[in-house]
């Protein structure tokens, strides 16, 4: 393990992929689904999905002062519970507005999870290894996004009545974790934070920003794509399976090197071949090479993950280390807002190939972004830890 005190980074680990799980399920594969028999219009779920998601994403910096405040445990308890009670109350409430807040008090209250688990397995982290130690924490939420998406969406097509129930007890055991933990809080430190280092996470911003944008314009034409291609999602699995295997068996690999040499040793490799696979699934004839494109992908997400995260652990300032990861968490989130924006003009604009173009371009200025000399500030970034 990568961390000490183990048994409570599981525990948090645990309860960010529960959680997500149920969110995800909830809101992309219930509410859509079920969402005419509590008379919801298709735009009614949209605008709930929305102000959740939003909510979350403009509230990261303010709930991670928070956090700070009353403890990482106290939090996590706070979104757990709101969780249940939005689960169990909004399919019933009988006016649309009432949705919404609830939906909106929920995407508060989760926000503080994810900036409080990646300070929490930040300090946890052993000496060297904090690359490695974040990377496989950004890795352990996936898997319940996932299941929240694909499996509730599965389970709602093929026994309805059990969509619901499932939702609801895995956020009860959420809200045990949750309620284990509720006395959790990290070291406060008192001394004020210097401009200085402010100003080092400022310089994370533009690549923050950037480096979402660019998987997000794929959001609204994946199936076009696929489409265009002649594929269908079946088609996918087999060579999705293959990337995600390269990229979780180098992951450990790409942790090492960030933490032994520098971020950016996985960090800008990572970039450029991200910008590569971008390129791949640009040009035409992408149907004929996914195997090649989903390695390369697998590969390039392993070092980016391991460099960005290191990166950022070492950026961010101690004093107030829950506030800054929401706030680049933030940042990041608008990217993904943009994003979609973007790729469904490229796609009008430009064809199938335009989205990727721009984002392997993305890719690329983030890249130079780290290496060209006017940089400077960057390139000293994190070459030693805030102390």
């Amino acid at each position: 393990m990568p961390w000490n005190s183990s048994p409570i980074v599981l525990r948090l680990l645990a309860l960010l992929a529960l959680s997500d799980l149920v969110r995800s399920g909830f809101l992309v594969a219930y509410l859509p689904l079920a969402g005419r028999q509590f008379e919801l219009s298709a735009a009614d779920v949209g605008l709930i999905v929305g102000l959740n998601y939003l909510a979350d994403a403009l509230a990261k910096g303010p709930v991670g002062v928070l956090t700070e405040r009353f403890g990482l445990g106290r939090m996590a308890f706070l979104g757990a519970f709101v969780g249940i009670v939005t689960l169990l109350a909004l399919p019933h409430v009988p006016f649309l507005f009432l949705a919404w807040l609830l939906s909106l008090t929920w995407g508060l209250a989760f926000t503080s999870l994810w900036p409080g688990v990646m300070t929490a397995v930040s300090h946890f982290a052993k000496e060297g290894k904090q690359s490695r130690a974040l990377s496989w924490a950004s890795v352990a939420a996936a898997p319940g996004i996932v299941l929240g998406v694909l499996g509730v969406g599965l389970v709602m097509k093929r026994a309805p009545e059990l969509g619901y129930p499932i939702l609801v007890g895995t956020q009860v055991v959420a809200l045990l974790l949750a309620l284990s933990l509720v006395n959790l809080r990290l070291p406060r430190r008192t001394q004020r934070t210097s401009s200085y280092r402010w100003v080092r996470v400022a310089t994370l911003i533009p690549a923050a920003f950037a480096q979402t944008l660019a998987p997000g314009l794929l959001v609204p034409i994946f199936y076009p794509y696929l489409a265009r291609l002649g594929l269908s999602v079946t088609d996918l699995l087999a060579p999705a399976a293959l990337g995600a295997v390269v990229g979780l068996g180098c992951v450990q690999l790409a942790g090492r090197l960030a933490d032994r040499l520098h971020p950016r040793a996985a960090l800008l490799p990572g970039l450029l071949l991200l910008g590569t696979t971008f390129v791949l699934l640009g040009l035409p004839g992408a149907e004929n090479r996914l195997y090649l494109i989903t390695a390369v992908g697998g590969l390039a997400y392993a070092l980016f993950l391991a460099g960005w995260n290191g990166l950022v652990g070492r950026t961010l300032p101690k004093e107030h280390r829950t506030a800054a990861w929401g706030t680049v968490m933030a940042v990041e989130a608008l990217g993904y807002a943009v994003g979609p924006v973007l790729g469904g003009v490229m796609w009008e604009r430009f064809g199938s190939g335009g989205p990727f173009y721009l984002g392997a371009l993305v890719f690329l200025l983030v890249n130079l972004y780290y290496v060209m000399p006017w940089r400077e500030a960057a390139r000293r970034l994190s070459a030693t830890p805030p102390r």
